[in-house]
């Protein structure tokens, strides 16, 4: 049995996969927080809250890197830890920096810190010859708008350390890039209380169908889970509306993304992580669009495990551990999984979600959470504004994705106007 110190969390799916991937595997592991308030306002109903599962809860400031790394060092020689890992990506440099300290297993920080900031991995990349879109990186938004002559509209402006597509928007004239600008400089604090860097980062746009590789890093060997389908909507904002693994690609685009994701995280340096590498399938070939150096998120972990019997986020606690992760693949019963995600299209108060027994009679399901009534909701401008989410399978071929369209098609949520 191992002892893990975690620092920090996501409140979502990686907040609730983790814990039980450490607790299935015989681990405990210390939680570390600077507000444990963040977590409990979202427990979820009718589970044990995952924290409870901690041998022990320690407060800290964890947004100062520079006092964490020796707090980690005191920790450390008072329950000793065997790994130290996070589920969150604001963390991701801090806790490569402490298991470096302490000589634990783990990517090297520099990389880690370059995955991490949304205009480092461009530089990297584009030295290294890794294809991505044409960019340029301004602090000041009148800079921003001379510089946006350079790509061309229409263009992608975006900020350099959020996540869940956080003020990722479509501009096509400098009106639209203007007050993109304002809206990325009137959220100077992140949601965990960090000040966050100025850097606007303005892209190319990219066309066609976008997808992310799933891999795994050890010792230097990398490992292809495998590819998923993704869908976009909520234009000009960039939101996850669903996913498929496997995408259903053929085998000449296949082999595309895969050696272009793996390029990817080579010239970046990281090697011991479970990676997360986004692509866009443009007429041009594939182009990157970002490398996050963790598990993928909105529950691809699942959809993963369900078709292959790979369990990614058991795959990241092994890697923290310097272990070599289980990744043989299992026959589940499925060749393909899909999740889609509910979004609200008007503001006000959600009354319910009609639809749901039929949904829930639907012999192909495998997941149906639905937000309850009275939350407050908005039309969503990024991954965090879903009001729940459907997961099916298909045992015979690549049709979960019209599956879950159908099935989410079936759901129609009633929101009172404010």
């Amino acid at each position: 049995m191992a002892h893990l110190l975690v620092v920090e969390s996501w409140v979502g799916a990686m907040g609730r996969l983790l814990p039980a991937a450490l607790e299935e595997r015989g681990h405990r592991f210390t939680f570390l927080t600077r507000d444990l308030r963040h977590y409990l306002r979202d427990a979820p109903e009718g589970v044990a809250h995952p924290l409870l599962r901690a041998s022990a809860i320690v407060t800290a400031e964890t947004n100062d890197t520079e006092r964490l790394v020796p707090l980690a060092g005191r920790l450390h020689t008072a329950l000793p830890f065997d790994g130290v890992l996070t589920s969150c990506d604001y963390y991701l440099p801090a806790t490569a920096r402490i298991a470096r300290c302490l000589g634990l297993p783990g990517p090297a920080p520099e990389a880690v810190e370059h995955a991490c900031r949304k205009d480092a991995t461009r530089r990297v990349l584009a030295a290294a010859g890794v294809p991505g879109p044409r960019f340029v990186v301004r602090e000041r938004p009148a800079d921003a708008l001379a510089a946006a002559r350079e790509i061309g509209y229409p263009l992608v402006v975006k900020p350099v350390d959020l996540c869940a597509g956080m003020f990722v928007r479509r501009v096509d004239d400098e009106r639209e890039l203007a007050g993109a600008c304002e809206a990325i400089a009137a959220f100077p604090v992140n949601a965990r209380g960090a000040r966050r860097a100025p850097q606007l980062l303005l892209e190319e746009l990219l066309t066609g169908p976008e997808v992310s590789v799933e891999t795994v890093t050890h010792r230097g060997a990398v490992h292809v889970v495998g590819v998923t389908d993704k869908t976009l909507g909520g234009a000009p904002a960039f939101i996850e509306t669903g996913h498929m693994f496997p995408a259903a690609l053929g085998p000449d685009d296949l082999r595309a993304v895969t050696e272009t994701a793996v390029a990817a995280g080579r010239a970046l340096g990281l090697d011991d992580v479970v990676a997360h590498t986004e692509i866009r399938l443009t007429p041009q070939g594939p182009r990157v669009v970002e490398v996050n150096p963790r598990p993928a998120g909105n529950r691809i972990t699942e959809l993963v495990r369900r078709v292959t019997g790979i369990d990614l986020v058991a795959a990241c606690v092994d890697v923290a551990l310097g272990r070599r992760p289980d990744l043989e693949r299992r026959d589940t019963g499925l060749r393909s999984a899909a999740i889609g995600f509910l979004l609200p299209e008007t503001a006000g108060t959600l009354a319910g979600v009609d639809g749901e027994a039929a949904v829930r009679a639907d012999p192909g399901l495998l997941e149906l959470q639905l937000h309850g009534p009275g939350r407050a909701v908005a039309p969503a401008a990024d991954n965090n504004g879903y009001l729940g989410h459907v997961m099916a399978g298909d045992p015979d071929g690549p049709g979960a994705g019209a599956r879950v369209a159908a099935l989410l098609g079936a759901l129609r949520p009633r929101v009172v106007a404010a």
